[in-house]
């Protein structure tokens, strides 16, 4: 018999390599030489250089750059050994590194992200693969940009302060010191979302408000990147404002498009082609996924919904096994699921789970297993 594990981290207990190893000793307690297969895997968002870094092999790299107030960070990202970077933009610029009373998207930059970026191209780096959730920023990717050499001029040809609210003075983009590096290297952004850059579904409306934008901060941060929009298409030749995913991370899915020519895709598309998922699950007879909470917004495009749709199109059944089990867990049952199963039953409270997450994922595998191999045998 041949396994493929291919679990997301749970969150704040286990990285998906941990959860691996758990299922793996489960499967091996039970059948000692069944064929394992790990891969650990993310959706583009935390965990995904963690996961990337274990399953294709590679370094993390610590870089100094500024927060999203222009304040020193130490970020963390990784090189893998094809060189490609792995880089989650909240390292820098993410919502976590502010205090709840110094969020301020009109102030907020992803210049930090732009740092880690050019540290990762003075390393060799020319393939990259970049996940924006999580930001603090409505900047539409301005400050990443000035990072990498590129000037945003107001009408008397002075460059502007950082963060979305200047976008506001916003006369001209000015590319002609842009890294030229930028042009030999290839840009895969882990985009979940399918907000258009400006109205009502766009990036100042929709995510504005959770980083700190009251609702006269919201139109008029929606107001500076219209004007933003019309200058990038005016000066780079680049439509980015209904391109759906250009909303995304206070609009740093626009900027990924109009400065590093960017591809925008699923995150747990990445991750699956990254790590050449559908070739090792050729020829097994199961896969086994999961995640620390299984609820209906997997569905919308997590790691444990891509899992099951691309074993299904394999014709490879799935178990999914996680921490808990909300509402609407039950449809990955139409989706490619065989089983779905949860840790945090027969009284097992949150803080168990937490603690002895491990030890239960490994007991609740050898369980899944030994039910698959008996319906197997019942079938034959």
């Amino acid at each position: 018999m041949k396994v493929v594990i291919a679990p997301d981290s749970f969150k704040g207990s286990l990285t998906a390599a941990q959860v691996c190893s758990a299922v793996s000793a489960g499967i091996v307690s039970v059948f000692p030489g069944v064929d394992i297969v790990c891969v650990p895997m993310a959706d583009g968002g935390e965990g995904t250089v963690q996961s990337l870094v274990d399953g294709l092999g590679g370094v993390f790299v610590s870089c100094e750059a500024q927060d999203p107030l222009g304040r020193p960070v130490t970020a963390v990202y990784g090189l893998t050994e094809n060189r490609t970077a792995v880089i989650e933009m909240a390292q820098a610029s993410g919502l976590t590194l502010l205090k709840e009373n110094e969020r301020d998207p009109m102030i907020t930059s992803t210049f930090g992200t732009g740092q880690l970026i050019k540290d990762a191209l003075g390393r060799g780096a020319r393939k990259f693969i970049i996940g924006i959730g999580g930001s603090a920023t409505n900047d539409g990717g301005a400050g990443m940009a000035e990072a990498l050499g590129y000037r945003f001029l107001d009408k008397r040809g002075n460059e502007l302060q950082r963060g979305g609210g200047a976008l506001m003075r916003l006369s001209r983009i000015d590319s002609a010191d842009a890294d030229p590096r930028l042009k030999d290297s290839v840009f895969t952004v882990a985009c979940d979302v399918e907000n258009p850059l400006l109205g009502p579904a766009g990036a100042s409306a929709v995510f504005g408000p959770q980083k700190g934008a009251d609702p006269e901060r919201v139109m008029l941060l929606d107001k500076a990147l219209a004007r933003f929009a019309k200058r990038v298409k005016a000066d780079l030749g680049e439509k980015v404002a209904e391109v759906p995913g250009a909303g995304a991370a206070g609009g740093l899915g626009a900027g990924c498009l109009a400065f590093l020519s960017a591809n925008l895709q699923k995150g747990v598309g990445i991750v699956i082609e990254a790590t050449g998922l559908r070739e090792k699950i050729g020829g097994a007879d199961l896969v086994i996924t999961g995640e620390g909470r299984t609820d209906s917004q997997t569905l919308g495009g997590k790691t444990v919904f891509g899992i099951a749709g691309l074993a299904k199109s394999l014709g490879v059944p799935v178990i999914v096994i996680s921490g808990s089990l909300a509402e609407g867990a039950e449809e990955l049952l139409k989706y490619g699921a065989w089983r779905l199963y949860a840790i945090m039953e027969d009284g097992i409270t949150l803080e168990e789970a937490m603690t002895d997450g491990a030890e239960l994922i490994k007991a609740k595998a050898a369980r899944a297993i030994r039910e698959f191999s008996e319906v197997g045998e019942k079938t034959e």
